[in-house]
């Protein structure tokens, strides 16, 4: 796949064939740059994702990806209630390396001995971030990654996944058109 690590081509895609939410849409992502998606409720961002995990399929088009790992906008969905969030990091990738970034992302160590019902959106946000880090994915998709963040919480936690684009490209949606401005490299707005 060359330097892309998605591409997406001539994507057409609806839940009914009268009322096409893309049409021809293309796009491509390369390692070390991100590229923002947004756009009012309803538009697409997340059904675009959806197609790219291949939990949808197009209509036309084609999409191939690279390996990737995502951080979806609830964080309390993304973690089973009943393991600690050591035991659900360790059984999807190493822990290898993962000392830095919690106390980059201004989180302790007993964070990840506990249940994920008992740490705050926040903090409970920023362990998918750190799983979704450790994976060392060539693609990260992010759904809305720092709405359960305050504001100097959510510059620092983008400020890490900026730092951390040499091996990866970053696609994110966000409604946030001022985070979108501040660090990707092109907005595609979705109306």
């Amino acid at each position: 796949m060359s330097q892309n690590i998605l591409e997406i081509e001539n994507l057409s895609f609806g839940y009914s064939h009268e009322q096409k939410i893309f049409d021809n849409f293309s796009l491509t992502l390369k390692r070390g740059e991100i590229k923002a998606i947004v756009g009012p409720s309803g538009v697409g961002k997340s059904t675009l994702f959806e197609l790219i995990l291949g939990r949808l399929r197009p209509q036309k088009g084609a999409i191939k990806v690279s390996t990737l790992s995502q951080v979806f906008q609830d964080p309390y969905s993304s973690f089973h209630p009943t393991y600690t969030i050591r035991e659900q990091i360790k059984d999807v990738v190493s822990m290898e390396g993962y000392e830095i970034l919690l106390s980059q992302m201004g989180l302790d160590k007993s964070h990840l001995d506990t249940l994920p019902h008992k740490l705050s959106g926040g903090q409970l946000q920023r362990c998918s971030i750190l799983r979704a880090l450790l994976m060392k994915p060539q693609l990260l998709l992010l759904d809305e990654p720092t709405s359960a963040l305050d504001n100097l919480n959510q510059l620092d936690i983008m400020k890490l996944i900026v730092e951390h684009l040499e091996g990866m490209g970053v696609l994110l949606i966000t409604h946030d058109e001022y985070l979108a401005q501040w660090c990707a490299n092109e907005v595609i707005s979705l109306t």
